[in-house]
């Protein structure tokens, strides 16, 4: 009895013993040691799953780039595919205007492209030639005073710069797989999801909340259908944006004689679906081509027009149209495509934006629990917002 009388005491008392040694130790650390090692555990935990989403990402991007590029398109024809519904044409014709629309106006500006690359290519080769001789004649002769050795040395090195970068962009345009035959696989798939989304989206949404706890769904069902608004949103303004660059500076680039002036067209349109990168790229493009080609007086004027055309369409001809949108600072949407180059190059880059805004929503609207308080986002908060400051719904 006696043993087991004191058994349980010495228990007690030992673990009352070690309890004042951690408290003891406790109190000995700096809070402030204590709050950041508490932060840093956590944001470490935090940085461990986004690293982890990432891998699965690009261990499944045969996948995963074909469903983003498929609710881009989306995106981009859902304002024509409900005109047409709320039209009353039928649901399975508005899906082939819709889809056959697109197909057509993206098969029509490669066409477009390269019927002029074939028309021009002798005399683009011809100038080309000509400029390369000007240059290493200015070379010698100029202020440089280099050797033709010395010349010869520095062109090996800049082709073999452009060759690893003309690579680095095929192997990223080709992120989806090694192989024409995955690039092939990925288009039909990527039409496969796009005609499934179109056809039944709501019911794809319907299940896809069903997959997560019944207490959880009105926050995932709001939190969804508000982010995807907002890539609505974000798709319809790259739209206009690149139709409104792709426009003026191609014609721009015709009436000044600069060659290859549709290719330049469909790089500008296609380039201004990445936000501030894709513009300053192929509008940088634009007036190498007419340094090159129609000496600086003709590439001054060429810079005149693509800076003209970014202003008249970022300052008068969307708000006009599109109403006030509202964006974070520049700097962020760079860094954000930038981030999303790194990770998974051209595609990242391109699905990078939208993924953040759609991301930077969803946090917010679940933050202020947004399916019971009826709040909604604030523009200056979001990083995409198209809506006229009249209609705007502030919490």
């Amino acid at each position: 009895m006696t043993g087991s009388d004191e058994t349980p005491r010495e228990g007690f008392f030992g673990a009352l013993r070690r309890r004042t040694v951690s408290t003891d130790i406790g109190d000995a650390v700096p809070k402030g040691l204590r709050v950041a090692t508490a932060y840093s555990w956590r944001l470490l935990v935090v940085a461990a799953a986004i690293g982890v989403g990432i891998w699965l990402v690009i261990q499944l991007k045969l996948l995963i780039i074909p469903l983003l590029v498929a609710i881009l398109v989306t995106a981009l024809v859902w304002p024509a595919f409900t005109f047409l519904l709320r039209h009353r044409v039928p649901r399975w014709l508005a899906i082939v205007i819709s889809v056959i629309g697109t197909i057509a106006v993206i098969a029509g500006l490669l066409w477009l492209a390269v019927w002029q690359i074939s028309r021009e290519w002798p005399k683009v080769q011809a100038s080309t030639v000509t400029a390369v001789n000007e240059l290493r004649q200015y070379l010698i002769d100029g202020p440089l005073h280099l050797t033709t050795q010395q010349i010869d040395d520095l062109l090996a090195q800049g082709l073999s710069l452009l060759q690893q970068q003309v690579e680095l962009l095929w192997s990223g345009a080709l992120a989806i797989g090694s192989t024409v035959g995955h690039v092939a696989t990925g288009t039909l798939l990527a039409i496969f999801i796009l005609l499934c989304t179109l056809a039944d989206g709501a019911g794809i949404w319907r299940w896809t909340v069903r997959l997560f706890p019944q207490r959880a769904r009105p926050a995932v069902d709001g939190a969804g259908r508000t982010g995807w608004v907002t890539v609505v949103n974000y798709a319809r303004t790259q739209l206009l944006v690149a139709t409104i660059d792709a426009i003026g500076i191609g014609l721009g680039a015709f009436l000044l004689g600069v060659p290859l002036a549709i290719p330049v067209g469909v790089l500008v349109f296609l380039g201004a679906f990445i936000p501030f990168v894709g513009a300053v790229v192929t509008g940088a493009l634009a007036v190498f081509l007419a340094l090159v080609y129609n000496g600086p007086w003709i590439a001054f004027w060429m810079l005149i027009v693509v800076l003209g055309v970014q202003q008249l369409e970022g300052h008068v001809l969307q708000p006009l149209l599109m109403g006030s949108a509202v964006k974070v600072h520049p700097l962020a949407v760079v860094l954000v495509v930038a981030g999303g180059a790194m990770i998974a190059g051209i595609p990242g880059a391109l699905f990078a934006v939208p993924l953040a805004a759609f991301v930077n929503v969803v946090w917010i609207y679940l933050s202020r629990r947004g399916w019971e308080t009826g709040a909604r986002p604030r523009p200056e908060e979001v990083i995409w917002s198209t809506v006229p400051r009249s209609r705007r719904i502030t919490a």
